[in-house]
């Protein structure tokens, strides 16, 4: 019966990652500019199994993210935009390095440069948008960013291609093998925010559904032990 157990086990373990990543989704449904986890699953057969083998272990082999757009919700805010076709601005992250992200809640720090939740927004070449002492902020549609009548920079949008990786609750920086490319004629929707791409009746549909199959297989594995126990009291029995 160990088999069984096994096979069990690698069940709930795959539904565990399961249950976190949707717990997650769940989580962030209103949060600006965050993309769902969407686990993937595979079945195996262990290294060295005979000819015989014919029990197949599952597994969580992989957590993609979905990318398509969330609703939008309107703001009015002349700071807050929704990166047009797909398209991510970019931020410096607190360690240095880079990030992607579609959470449009721009704001100016105390230098008045432009920051999306606390991180500095890049232009397309890499560098800060400050604005000028004087003149109310703005962005328009071309990505345009504005001081006043003074234009003070542009916002860097960029196409994400290939494999992603989650570096922050709304943040994506390419994975092995993926790429950022600038976007050419990149624009943005003005006083409007992207909200999460899993609704939360999406997200509790399927957290009730992989706990059940989660409880399922939590079931197989102590139905499992009671065989093992009960062979073994027969054999002693013997």
């Amino acid at each position: 019966m160990a088999d069984g157990i096994y096979v069990s086990m690698c069940g709930a373990v795959a539904r565990s990652e399961q249950l976190d990543a949707i717990a997650d989704n769940l989580a962030n449904a209103q949060t600006p500019g965050f993309k769902a986890a969407r686990p993937a699953f595979e079945s195996f057969i262990p290294n060295g199994a005979g000819p015989q083998q014919d029990k197949h272990y599952p597994a969580a082999v992989a957590t993609g993210f979905d990318l398509r757009p969330g609703p939008t919700q309107g703001t009015g805010n002349p700071l807050d935009i929704v990166p047009g076709d797909g398209l991510f601005l970019k931020v410096r992250t607190a360690t240095g390095g880079t990030a992607y992200t579609r959470d449009g809640r721009l704001t100016l720090d105390p230098e008045r440069r432009l920051v999306c939740d606390g991180k500095l927004v890049l232009s397309a070449d890499g560098s800060e948008v400050s604005l000028p002492p004087t003149g109310a902020p703005r962005v328009d549609a071309n990505g345009s960013v504005w001081a006043g009548n003074q234009q003070a920079g542009e916002l860097g949008l960029f196409r994400l291609q290939g494999p992603v990786d989650r570096v922050g609750p709304a943040l994506l920086a390419p994975g092995k093998g993926g790429s950022a490319a600038p976007a050419v004629d990149g624009s943005v929707r003005v006083g409007e925010l992207e909200l999460g791409n899993s609704s939360a009746l999406e997200a509790t549909v399927q957290l009730v559904t992989a706990q059940r199959i989660y409880d399922a297989s939590m079931q197989a594995i102590q139905t499992y032990r009671q065989l093992d126990q009960r062979a073994v009291e027969v054999a002693r029995s013997k």
